[in-house]
């Protein structure tokens, strides 16, 4: 049994992302709740980089957000979809698998997918996908209707899985982070297949978030990512690039653009960060210019 959230907790979580009203749950608000999710509470590795990941229970993830902070896609997702149960949504978690450029496509348990059921919303569609644990996450909810969806230079194909039988595909922008992502189509009533799957993204030296300092956040208009010291910006007008330079620099873009204050750490822990950040991306310019 899942346990919900009550008045007080459901309107800390809304202020956390912005919002300032419980509504009911109709697709308008849906949209509304992604929507703001996606812009406020950024994509990160920054806890898995200071060696500090967060457990993925549900109420680990709950807490994580009460208190000013975020994750990935178990932690995101996880507490979304209490957050939505508790408004009066009904949410059905996923088993995911994220299609890494230059990869096959699999559905593996390593990414936590939702779905909403809102039969009365629309007469075509009775369910809607909801991400906001994906590093290239759509900005609102897609009707589980095959198609295109959203405007350049974000838009995405739904589309058949090809791994899973029954099951659907959802394909990024030419650039964004990885293919694509495959999704199961039975819902699952437990978290406990994706404990070793955090266990290994969090701990383990083989995982690709192994000493990645990486953060990635999007809205309306545009999408950023901070990898290291290097701050890539996504929008109509392209793709740039921009070298962060100093210790002030990291600590106004992490709270400018990706809503991250670092609130979990101590001045002295923070430094000691930028300073792993700098040493790391001194040592890749060096080898880069080899």
């Amino acid at each position: 049994m899942i346990e919900l959230l009550n008045t007080a907790e459901i309107q800390a979580y809304l202020k956390r992302i912005g919002i300032d009203d419980i509504k009911e749950p109709t697709l308008e608000f849906l949209f509304e709740l992604q929507r703001a999710h996606v812009q406020y509470l950024s994509w990160q590795t920054l806890d898995i980089f200071a060696g500090l990941p967060a457990e993925i229970s549900l109420q680990d993830s709950i807490q994580l957000i009460l208190q000013g902070r975020s994750g990935y896609c178990f932690h995101l997702n996880g507490a979304f979809s209490v957050l939505l149960r508790s408004l009066g949504y009904t949410v059905d978690w996923h088993r995911g698998g994220v299609q890494p450029h230059g990869e096959q496509p699999r559905v593996n348990s390593f990414h936590l997918g939702l779905s909403v059921l809102l039969p009365d919303a629309d007469p075509t569609v009775e369910r809607w996908i909801v991400d906001v644990g994906l590093g290239g996450m759509p900005f609102e909810p897609l009707p589980l209707r095959y198609g295109t969806y959203g405007s350049a230079p974000f838009t995405y194909q739904l589309m058949p899985s090809s791994v899973v039988a029954g099951g659907w595909r959802l394909e990024y922008e030419p650039n964004g982070p990885s293919e694509g992502v495959d999704y199961a189509p039975e819902a699952i009533t437990s978290l406990e297949e994706f404990i070793p799957k955090h266990e290994f993204y969090s701990r383990a030296v083989e995982s690709p978030w192994h000493n990645v300092f990486l953060l990635r956040q999007r809205n309306e208009i545009r999408s950023h990512e901070l990898r290291g010291c290097m701050l890539r910006t996504h929008d109509m007008e392209g793709i740039r690039k921009k070298e962060i330079r100093n210790y002030t620099e990291w600590r106004n873009v992490l709270t400018e653009i990706f809503y991250e204050p670092l609130v979990n750490y101590s001045e002295l822990e923070c430094q000691d960060m930028w300073e792993r950040i700098q040493a790391a991306h001194t040592e890749w310019k060096r080898v880069q210019e080899a």
